[in-house]
């Protein structure tokens, strides 16, 4: 009896031998003279490729494996050359220690102080109640000159299309291959002068003369109004909870700021 427990014993101790080398080879992905690359560097590369949005693919993790172990040659040949022992490496891996701790610093942050939905709420009633009042949907030409822009108004009088004219005549590329359409907004979207003139429209009105801004000359014609839309909470959360996250974070930063001991005048 005490034999075969023996015997089986030192089966156990051969195989786990054995197996060892399996079990480290499975955390490494090559060995680049003599020296393991671990498999948790590919994992990090493609962490920081998401931190970054782009979206994982099987291509992409053969390249992060390829680039890892180029980066292994690479590196080894740079240590030989003694390149690790320079003023400027040692300069520049300061600065980039600095910048991969800042970063997990306000990673951790963000962890630490998410979002809630009952906060992001908060603010989306905050937003809406800003929104009330009236939109205008509008169309324009724009042109260089005023007589160009009379030319223009005299072609609608006399039965062009606004909407032909703006797509051959307009400046505006962004609503001149829509024919002058500008969609719902508010007053206070357009610079000063445009938002006036158009105000002053009825439904269907164009104005009478032309309308100078800082772009050149506006011809105008009012297509509709409407009371402020407002989209529903779920379609804007996410932006909502980004744009909190921010400011958060940047209240975090000024405060470190302002906390810190030290001679050195900020510019703000």
């Amino acid at each position: 009896m005490r034999k075969n427990l023996s015997a089986r014993a030192a089966i156990a101790v051969a195989v786990t031998a054995l197996l060892l080398p399996l079990a480290a080879s499975a955390q490494n992905i090559a060995v680049v003279n003599g020296k393991a690359v671990p498999k948790a560097r590919v994992e990090i590369l493609l962490q920081q490729a998401q931190r970054s949005g782009q979206q994982m693919t099987p291509e992409m993790e053969g390249q992060a494996r390829e680039q890892v172990v180029l980066r292994e040659i690479f590196a080894q040949e740079a240590e030989k050359r003694g390149i690790a022992n320079t003023a400027d490496y040692k300069a520049q891996m300061e600065l980039a220690r600095q910048s991969i701790l800042i970063r997990e610093l306000f990673e951790d942050y963000k962890k630490k102080n998410p979002v809630g939905d009952a906060e992001a709420k908060t603010e989306y009633e905050k937003f809406k109640a800003q929104a009330t009042g009236t939109e205008y949907r509008a169309r324009h030409i724009l042109v260089e000159g005023e007589e160009d822009a009379k030319a223009l108004i005299a072609q609608i009088k006399g039965g062009a299309k606004f909407e032909d004219l703006a797509k051959a005549k307009s400046k505006d590329p962004g609503s001149g291959q829509n024919g002058g359409d500008l969609d719902f907004a508010k007053p206070e979207s357009y610079v000063p002068e445009f938002g006036k003139a158009m105000t002053a429209l009825k439904k269907g009105e164009m104005t009478e003369t032309p309308v100078k801004s800082q772009f050149g000359w506006h011809i105008i014609r009012l297509e509709d109004t409407r009371q402020a839309q407002f989209p529903e909470f779920d379609a804007v959360k996410g932006q909502i909870k980004q744009r909190q996250e921010q400011m958060k974070l940047q209240k975090f930063q000024d405060d470190l700021r302002k906390g810190a001991k030290t001679d050195f005048k900020f510019a703000q």
